[in-house]
């Protein structure tokens, strides 16, 4: 079921790439502090919207991901500690 959801979405995504670089073909002119690029609209647009894609997940990974993972790290080994330290005794 994952298989053909991911399918889905890539299929989706590829006809939303085609329909937008087919619909904004103009050229535009890319003034960036290093050089100038000419390219058309819709690959403008795409490639706006995949670095703030890209961005925006690297920042959630920054922000909120490393801290978690590193308490659930902490938290694991502090558990770890106590088991060894009280061990459970068994029932008679």
């Amino acid at each position: 079921m994952k298989k053909f959801g991911f399918i889905l979405v890539a299929l989706l995504a590829v006809v939303v790439g085609l329909l937008v670089g087919t619909l904004n073909s103009a050229p535009v002119q890319l003034d960036l502090l290093w050089g100038q690029f000419e390219l058309p609209l819709g690959l403008a647009i795409l490639l706006g919207f995949a670095v703030g894609i890209s961005l925006g997940l690297g920042m959630v990974y920054f922000a909120r991901v490393l801290p978690l993972q590193y308490q659930l790290r902490k938290t694991r080994a502090a558990l770890k500690k106590q088991d060894t330290s009280n061990p459970i005794l068994p029932d008679d």
